[in-house]
């Protein structure tokens, strides 16, 4: 179980909506210090806050944030790029793309700081296409970061890391701007996840659409893509 009071917080892609209110939620919740981080980190008029250069791609960049925040005892592996045309017509080189900031980028941070964080807690945003492939890289590069955090969990546990895993459904941020679908809002998305580090939890389905997706998973495929009954 992690408690956010007192806690030292990094958050990689701290600019976007989701990762503005993993910001503030923590420091709401009675944080210290919260490393708000991204490639070209924005202003903050919260001198708790401290802005912080990372690019999840560069291993450079990781080990330098790391240094820079080795008193992080929570970090949230927020930063993830979208990719959701079909893999036929996407090149590999894009998908390849996708998976280097959703991925890697996100397995270099918990490398990174994983020996800041015994004793404390490692978020990975993840998404309810972990589990159903319904947008071509990104599903695919989803699921893999949800396999490798299932591994992390396993790693990490000897030295009292709780690794929190979260998925959630379509969320009102950028990288859903385009989108006409209906949206969770980010602060009730973020206060799931941070009320399920403090039960101590391992996993959070941060809104109902994830809890039904995960609910049908042993169901046939064909209930899951309803298309494949036509074929």
């Amino acid at each position: 179980m992690t408690t956010l009071t007192d806690a030292t917080v990094l958050v990689t892609g701290a600019n976007g909506g989701l990762g503005a209110a993993f910001v503030q939620q923590a420091l709401d919740r009675g944080a210290a210090k919260v490393y708000a981080t991204a490639r070209t980190p924005r202003t903050w008029d919260d001198e708790r806050i401290v802005p912080l250069a990372l690019d999840v791609t560069d291993q450079a960049s990781v080990d330098a944030a790391a240094r820079a925040a080795a008193d992080a005892t929570i970090v949230v592996n927020n930063a993830g790029i979208g990719g959701s045309a079909p893999l036929l017509e996407t090149s590999v080189d894009e998908v390849e793309h996708v998976f280097a900031t959703n991925v890697f980028g996100a397995l270099r941070v918990a490398k990174a700081f994983a020996p800041s964080l015994a004793g404390g807690a490692l978020i990975d945003v993840h998404s309810v296409l972990s589990w159903i492939a319904l947008a071509g890289g990104y599903s695919a590069s989803k699921a893999a970061f949800w396999s490798i955090t299932n591994s992390l969990r396993l790693e990490l546990a000897p030295q009292g890391t709780q690794v929190l895993g979260a998925h959630l459904g379509y969320t009102d941020t950028g990288m859903t701007a385009d989108l006409d679908v209906e949206k969770a809002d980010p602060a009730d998305i973020v206060a799931a996840i941070y009320d399920a580090l403090e039960a101590g939890e391992h996993e959070v389905l941060a809104d109902q659409v994830s809890r039904d997706v995960r609910a049908g998973l042993s169901a046939p495929l064909t209930a899951l893509y309803p298309a494949l009954a036509s074929v």
